[in-house]
C-alpha cells in the first residue's frame, strides 16, 4: 500500500443498493474506492488495476452473488494476489463466515452494518496487513532451506520454487518466523494474525496452521517445522536466519 496516496479499496456486491451509498460514503471518509457487481468484473477489474500498477489495498466481498460467489473469488484473492479482504455477510451465513476465515479472510461484517463500524474495520485490517511488511525492505527470512521475502510476499521452497500463501498464511507464518523456538498459544496467535476484533476462535488457528504445514512441512502429518505443544499452542522448532535480499 502506497501511504502517500488515499487507501483504494474494491467493493464487490451485486446489490446496487447497498454498493453505491457505500462507496459513496466510504469515499467521503477519505478511501479511494472502485465497485464490481460481480466476481467476473472484480478479476476483470483487478488484472487490470494490477497492470497498471493500482491495486486495490482491500476488497469488501459480499458472499452471496449469482455466479461465482464470494468464497470462490474469496479464494483466489488471498492465495494468488494477497489482497486483505473483509466479507459483507448476511445473518445467516454463519458457516460461510466460518468457511471464509477459514480460507484466509481478514474479517467480516454481518449486514446490515453500521458503516463507522465498517471503517474501523478496514483499518484495523490494513494496520494489521503493514505491520507484517514493516521488515527492511532488503531482509529476507531464511529457515530449513526456505526463503520468505516480506516485501514481496513471496515464499520460496529449498528447490527455488515460488509456492503460493494466502494472506493470513503469510501473516502467521511472519509470527512464527519473527518468535522461532518459542511457544505461541492460540490467543497469542489471535492477537498476531487476525486480531480479536475478526471474532474468531481456535478452531480457525489450527486449520491455518494445518494449511501451513501442507505447504511448507515435508509429512504435514508428522511436522518438524512447526510443532504442536500440547496445552501450550505452537512453536517454530527450526532457527531462522535473516540477511539481505539481492
Amino acid at each position: 500500500m502506497n501511504e502517500t496516496a488515499p487507501v483504494r479499496l474494491l467493493i464487490v456486491d451485486d446489490e446496487a443498493a447497498l454498493r453505491e451509498p457505500l462507496a459513496e460514503y466510504l469515499s467521503r471518509q477519505g478511501f479511494d474506492v472502485a465497485q464490481a457487481a460481480s466476481a467476473a468484473e472484480a478479476r476483470s477489474q483487478i488484472r487490470d488495476d494490477q497492470n497498471n500498477g493500482a491495486a486495490p489495498d482491500l476488497v469488501l466481498l459480499d458472499i452471496m452473488m449469482p455466479g461465482e460467489d464470494g468464497l470462490s473469488l474469496c479464494r483466489h484473492l488471498v492465495e494468488s494476489r494477497a489482497i486483505p479482504t473483509i466479507f459483507l455477510t448476511a445473518k445467516g451465513e454463519a458457516t460461510d463466515r466460518i468457511v471464509g476465515l477459514e480460507i484466509g479472510a481478514d474479517d467480516y461484517v454481518v449486514k446490515p452494518f453500521e458503516p463507522r463500524e465498517l471503517v474501523a474495520r478496514i483499518r484495523s485490517v490494513l494496520r494489521r496487513a503493514g505491520r507484517s511488511a514493516a521488515a527492511p525492505e532488503n531482509e529476507l527470512f531464511e529457515f530449513e532451506g526456505w526463503k520468505l521475502d516480506p516485501l514481496k510476499r513471496r515464499l520460496i521452497d529449498p528447490e527455488g520454487a515460488i509456492v503460493a500463501i494466502s494472506s493470513v498464511e503469510f501473516r502467521l507464518l511472519m509470527a512464527f518466523l519473527e518468535h522461532p523456538r518459542q511457544v505461541l498459544d492460540r490467543d497469542r496467535l489471535l492477537d498476531m494474525v487476525q486480531g480479536r476484533e475478526a471474532h474468531l476462535f481456535d478452531r480457525a488457528v489450527d486449520n491455518q496452521v494445518s494449511r501451513l504445514r501442507r505447504k511448507i512441512e515435508v509429512d504435514s502429518r508428522n511436522p518438524q517445522l512447526i510443532q504442536t505443544v500440547w496445552g501450550g499452542g505452537y512453536m517454530l522448532a527450526t532457527d531462522v536466519k535473516r540477511t539481505a535480499s539481492a
